[in-house]
């Protein structure tokens, strides 16, 4: 009879003395829960291990002592970063009582970044990069060349295997890590050459005059940076396949006490606001105090000068943010001793002083520019007063959504069919190509929280559409009213009324062009619904293929041909190719699409959301050269390609 009573909270062991608490030393705690250290462990958390080491050579860099790094991911998965810094210390510890680079190398929060004598501004995971690498690396070996010596200590899984060892003599000095991340902790050893290729020319570009090489030995591929402009180049990099306002971008940089202010902004003829924020060389992809003083900055000089120049009226609408932002291409970036970053992936930026430091700095840089350029002023001026007009028609349109927000869901364009369940985080909206497919997704789904809302033909390219535009555009106001949460600078997430937003398009060019579309809008005017996981892309099957005795769907090329041979020998094999969703029944939609037990839904996140910017607004935007150039050079590569 005990076996079917309830558990009970009572615990296991009556006695709970001190000798029950579980204290993790620092190695311990890393590889207990390597998550929390760096995200996760698949390809991005292996990433992160060769960011983590890179800061630290990024330090010697930004202190003006070191001009050359070396990334190499070498063929036994292996990965080694090199420079030409002054080499960590190898002296013993007063605190420690062992070298300070063991001490580094094992110990969380141990650097020389905290006292500000060594390192005026710094990157990294608050101190302790190194030392996380250590504890989630099969073996690390590191060796010093500091005051013409050469020094060298060896680790497994973040334990010495000895003391440092002096082992001859050396030229110049600098740092040497090598690495091999475990096995134990990570599934697959698979480093993402494009990805970590694009954060080592970021951090070029943000460090002018520091070269950085790397190579992938075992993909022979190979790259060098090397930006003598800095975040100048950076912003005509952005911008190299737009159509500019001005030629140069406006450069602007002072240095206050200890804290350095740089920023560079380009207009151009685009609608989106593409500016990124940096503290350190660290990415703050939710902003902070330096872009609030930047924005800030913006709109008054540029509000100033409209009216001094009689560019505005007394009687005409004052620019806001959002019109000085349009079309603006901008890289903040600041370094500082004492960074207060807000949450421990460094999203943002929390140094209160520097929002005045930074607005001041852009205020008087930006005023000296717009003064002594007149020309480019009044080009900067005419897009920003236009996009003011646009504003106001975007605000009339937004008006008219809310209005009708508020009326019977059943009366939007593409009729939502909406759920019974009233919890939004149990509630998924799909937003499904067509009305043939819209009504078996509303037949084959579960009612109580999955909502649909089909949609007809092709949306706006909203690359390429003023706001006012967009907002005109049917389709898109039954999007953002079905949603409830706002888009732009007015998005709650607190009113969205489903935390699943499914794309369910077909598996054909139409529906790749229509998600693509999709994705766009999202990208464009609600990020945050990217940043946060609400966003999702459906995965319906390519084929369908049944024999006597079984029933099979298969969902890429490669599955199909698996399976055929597998079924080699088996009689009146029938293949059926799903290029619509439409050509499925309700039942069979939910079975391979939209039943949570046996559906595979994509999330869509942005890595890097400077290169996302860049591919949208090639793909999507008004400047065909560069389009065509990109199709060209990547024909090759395509996959399910549809003819």
């Amino acid at each position: 009879m005990a076996k079917d009573m309830p558990l009970s909270n009572k615990p296991l062991n009556n006695e709970y003395t001190a000798a029950d608490i579980q204290v993790l030393g620092g190695r311990e705690a890393v590889r207990r829960r390597p998550g929390m250290y760096i995200g996760n462990t698949d390809q991005r958390g292996l990433n992160h291990l060769v960011y983590e080491i890179v800061y630290n050579s990024i330090d010697e860099a930004m202190a003006g002592c070191c001009d050359k790094i070396t990334v190499t991911l070498k063929e036994d998965s292996s990965v080694t970063v090199a420079d030409n810094g002054r080499g960590i210390p190898i002296e013993t510890h007063p605190v420690t009582k062992v070298s300070a680079l063991e001490t580094v190398l094992t110990t969380l929060h141990a650097g020389a970044k905290f006292g500000g004598k060594i390192y005026q501004v710094s990157g990294g995971l608050h101190g302790v990069g190194a030392s996380v690498v250590n504890a989630l690396a099969c073996w690390l070996k590191v060796s010093v060349r500091r005051n013409g010596k050469l020094y060298q200590q060896e680790y497994r899984q973040g334990i010495p295997q000895g003391e440092v060892a002096e082992v001859g003599p050396a030229s110049g000095s600098g740092t040497t890590i090598s690495f091999l991340a475990d096995g134990q902790i990570f599934p697959k050893i698979d480093y993402d050459f494009d990805t970590l290729s694009e954060r080592l020319r970021e951090v070029a570009y943000l460090n002018k005059g520091l070269e950085i090489y790397f190579r992938d030995e075992a993909k022979d591929l190979e790259k060098t940076f090397y930006f003598e402009k800095g975040i100048t180049g950076f912003v005509r990099h952005l911008n190299r396949n737009r159509a500019v306002r001005h030629r140069l971008p406006i450069y602007i940089s002072k240095a206050v006490d200890s804290t350095i202010v740089e920023v560079a902004l380009q207009y151009n003829d685009g609608f989106a606001d593409a500016t990124f924020s940096f503290a350190n060389c660290v990415n703050t992809t939710e902003g902070g105090s330096h872009l609030t003083g930047f924005r800030s900055a913006l709109t008054r000089v540029l509000n100033d000068y409209a009216h001094k120049n009689s560019l505005l009226k007394e009687s005409d609408l004052s620019l806001v943010g959002e019109d000085v932002r349009e079309g603006l291409t901008a890289i903040v970036s600041v370094k500082l001793a004492e960074p207060q970053f807000e949450g421990q992936t460094k999203s943002k930026l929390g140094n209160i002083e520097v929002k005045s430091l930074a607005e001041s700095v852009v205020s008087e840089g930006l005023s000296l520019y717009l003064e002594e350029h007149p020309d480019d002023a009044k080009r900067i001026l005419e897009k920003c007063i236009t996009a003011a007009r646009g504003r106001e028609a975007a605000r009339k349109a937004r008006d008219l959504i809310i209005r009708k927000s508020s009326l019977d869901t059943g009366t939007l364009p593409g009729k939502l069919a909406d759920c019974s369940e009233k919890d939004p985080s149990l509630c998924e909206l799909y937003l499904v190509e067509g009305p043939s497919a819209g009504g078996s997704a509303k037949q084959g789904r579960n009612r109580r929280f999955q909502a649909i809302l089909p949609l007809r033909g092709k949306i706006l390219n909203v690359e390429k559409a003023a706001p006012d535009k967009m907002l005109s555009h049917e389709e898109i106001r039954a999007i953002i009213t079905a949603l409830g949460s706002g888009i732009d600078e007015e998005i709650d997430l607190s009113k969205l009324r489903y935390h699943r937003v499914i794309l369910m398009t077909d598996a054909d060019v139409d529906g790749a062009h229509i998600r693509t579309l999709l994705l766009t809008f999202f990208f464009r005017h609600m990020p945050e619904l990217i940043s946060q996981g609400h966003l999702f892309i459906a995965q319906p099957p390519l084929y369908r293929i049944k024999t006597a005795k079984q029933e099979s769907w298969v969902y890429t090329e490669q599955e199909k041909e698996e399976l055929l041979a597998e079924l080699k020998g088996s009689k009146n094999i029938a293949i059926q190719r799903y290029k619509g969703l439409g050509e499925m029944s309700a039942e069979q939609l939910w079975q391979t699409t939209m039943n949570p037990a046996s559906r595979t839904l994509l999330s869509v996140n942005v890595e890097d959301a400077a290169k996302a910017d860049s591919i949208f607004y090639l793909l999507m935007g008004g400047e065909v050269p560069p389009r065509k150039a990109f199709i060209q050079a990547h024909a090759k590569s395509v996959k399910n390609l549809d003819i």
